[in-house]
């Protein structure tokens, strides 16, 4: 009898790829950075100063309203004084006085009284300037330009990397099934090179 079928398999096919252990280091790196501060030249000058305060004497010559406020004050309490000491002395006069004597004669007379004393007038203040003196003042700062270094420098390092295996594959498993046979006819009496069977032995 003819073979019909034919049957072929295919195989796996892969490849294997190993990478070693490994031990890496990982040297240091230094980093130098340089930064700069600028100096500079600055100078500063005063002039002399003079502070001239004429407050005191102006206020001798020509009062302020509250310097003459006060004045008036104090002449009025001085005056309220010499008042209270004069009504005094005029009743111990009446008190003491003889029948016949002229009392109210002498009081009007000591009241009319011109007074007596040196008087003196004058525009010149009695209150001297006050005078405050600064001397000038010159300051002269240079600073130089500073330069700064920072070092940075790191330890190296070891790194372990472990070994691995890598599996590709390159081809998969597979079965190929392959009919080799001729072509067939239904009924069988329809192939060109069919000969019918002889059934009467």
């Amino acid at each position: 009898m003819q073979q019909l079928i034919k049957i072929t398999t295919v195989p796996i096919q892969y490849e294997l790829k190993m990478n070693n252990a490994r031990l890496e280091y990982h040297s240091a790196k230094a980093e130098l950075e340089i930064s700069r501060n600028k100096g500079g030249l600055s100078i500063k000058s005063r002039p002399v100063k003079l502070n001239l305060d004429s407050f005191e004497a102006r206020n001798s010559v020509s009062p302020s309203v509250k310097t003459v406020s006060r004045q008036v004050a104090r002449k009025g309490q001085e005056a309220a004084y010499s008042a209270t000491a004069q009504m005094a002395q005029e009743g111990q006069l009446l008190l003491k006085a003889d029948i016949g004597e002229d009392v109210i004669g002498r009081i009007i007379e000591q009241r009319n009284q011109l007074p007596t004393g040196d008087f003196e007038l004058g525009f010149i203040p009695s209150a001297s300037v006050d005078m405050d003196y600064q001397p000038a003042n010159l300051t002269i700062r240079y600073e130089m330009d500073k330069l700064n270094f920072d070092l940075k420098v790191a330890n190296g390092n070891f790194e372990f990397i472990p070994g691995d295996i890598e599996m590709n594959i390159t081809q998969h498993p597979d079965i190929h099934i392959e009919y080799i046979g001729g072509p067939i006819y239904v009924p069988p009496s329809a192939d060109p090179n069919y000969e019918e069977l002889d059934v009467r032995a």
